[in-house]
């Protein structure tokens, strides 16, 4: 297993409805761990990376509802 931590900025806040997709994605084969930033701007996502790629991480994210894009500096 090899583990990796992945920032995805937020498109827009999250809404009451969006914190229970983003519990719901710790179900996702692959993703072990999932944290919002303080300011609430963000995601930190960390992932199996023989498992899933950086773009399938972000697609499932997006699958379950949750607006984020990758962040160019992670």
């Amino acid at each position: 297993m090899t583990k990796i931590q992945a920032q995805y900025d937020l498109v827009h806040p999250l809404d009451p409805e969006d914190l229970d997709e983003v519990a719901g994605v710790h179900g996702i084969y692959g993703i072990l761990h999932v944290l919002l930033s303080p300011t609430l701007d963000s995601v930190f996502v960390e992932y199996d990376a023989s498992r899933l790629t950086a773009l399938q991480v972000q697609a499932a994210l997006q699958r379950s509802g949750i607006p984020v894009r990758r962040n160019p500096g992670m």
